[in-house]
């Protein structure tokens, strides 16, 4: 049965990837016109239990044109892994494929849960038991 936790080595060369990935991003190194001039924050990457393939999860600074950023990302998936095998050193090169980080949206919405009246509300009255 496989574990739903990450090994310490996935998780090891997961940061290694991110790393690599976003400095090739940060250098401009992608030509495609749909990244260009756009900063990207890589948030994430989870490899495969056999490091062969692995997900990048990025966000566009200020989250516009996600969808058109990703699927340019996608397209020069090739040339990030070319980019990589140049930078680290890896058994097996993973196969890169780029989603969007949707955990910003998560921290918003949970911020905005955590200011509504009602539960403000209920936290005052919780602190005030104690």
């Amino acid at each position: 049965m496989a574990s739903a936790e990450p090994s310490q080595r996935q998780l090891r060369v997961g940061e290694m990837l991110r790393r690599s990935i976003s400095e090739i991003l940060a250098r401009g190194e992608l030509y495609d016109p749909d990244l260009a001039h756009t900063s990207i924050t890589v948030g994430e990457v989870r490899t495969s239990s056999d490091l062969r393939n692995a997900t990048v999860f990025v966000y566009p600074l200020g989250g516009q044109n996600s969808d058109v950023i990703v699927k340019a990302l996608n397209r020069s998936a090739s040339e990030v892994r070319r980019y990589l095998n140049k930078d680290i050193s890896l058994k097996y090169s993973p196969n890169i494929k780029f989603a969007l980080d949707t955990t910003f949206d998560q921290m918003d919405e949970t911020r905005r849960l955590l200011n509504q009246d009602s539960v403000t509300r209920d936290l005052e009255d919780n602190s005030s038991d104690d």
